[in-house]
């Protein structure tokens, strides 16, 4: 028979390690990619800086993230150059130069437009979460719903009252791959989850599932518990309620 006070102890150091692995796996890839990144931003920059302006060139060992410093000050000074008028000529005129170029110009005009659309103030990024039926009836899956648009697609199948809408629906775990469909809009079953709870729980394939959001019934409509404004507004109905419901003496 085994001993109980030694498989407590193994079973205590393997939750130790499971609890430190938890920990530090996330911090380690975390690191990992940060630190590929500013290797390769800087192994893109530093053969442009001159030698003597470069600290590698004075120091005894290579300092990181010194390309990626100077790319964000190039980045930011161009794009305080592009705000003024001379800026804005000069981009023009080399818009212009690539709208003429073939194949360049679909590539570029394609790369502006996602840019411009996730990086804009009121970009029309995805700002719901739904789900679908597919691959088959009675199996469900996550998308991304994108707002109404009319488009070609809408009008060559065009339902009066339920419109297409575009949807993603991404693969796991790698949410930036997926599927692009077009479903009617009475298809799509909207949930209250975030964005980012969705990509969360694409890429954990369902093990990281947000809570679900509690909801009280005020004047016949739900209201979110967890939002501290929808809640303090639902108070004095729920205070006035209660009074007139205590009898009179």
């Amino acid at each position: 028979m085994s001993d109980p006070l030694k498989l407590s102890a193994m079973t205590r150091i393997r939750n130790y390690f499971l609890t430190g692995f938890i920990v530090c796996a996330p911090l380690a890839i975390t690191v990992y990619i940060a630190w590929s990144f500013i290797g390769w931003v800087d192994s893109w920059v530093k053969p442009y800086i001159p030698a003597r302006y470069s600290p590698d060139s004075y120091l005894p060992f290579p300092v990181p993230g010194l390309g990626l410093i100077v790319a964000l000050v190039l980045i930011t000074l161009i794009g305080f150059l592009t705000a003024n008028i001379v800026g804005r000529a000069i981009v023009g005129f080399g818009e212009r130069l690539l709208g003429r170029t073939p194949l360049v110009r679909g590539i570029y005009g394609s790369l502006k437009q996602i840019f411009q659309t996730v990086f804009a103030e009121k970009g029309n990024m995805f700002r719901q979460v739904g789900m679908v039926e597919y691959p088959r009836k009675d199996v469900w899956s996550l998308v991304f719903v994108a707002g109404e648009k009319e488009t070609e697609i809408g009008h060559k199948l065009d339902k009066p009252g339920d419109p297409l809408i575009a949807v993603f629906m991404p693969c796991t775990p790698n949410p930036t791959t997926g599927f692009l469909m077009y479903v009617r809009r009475s298809e799509i079953v909207l949930l209250d989850m975030s964005i980012e709870d969705a990509a969360k729980l694409i890429v954990s394939a369902g093990l990281v599932a947000p809570a679900v959001k509690p909801k009280v019934m005020v004047d016949g409509k739900p209201v979110d518990v967890s939002n501290p404004q929808l809640a303090k507004a639902s108070q004095p109905a729920r205070s006035n309620l209660t009074a007139s419901s205590r009898p009179n003496r």
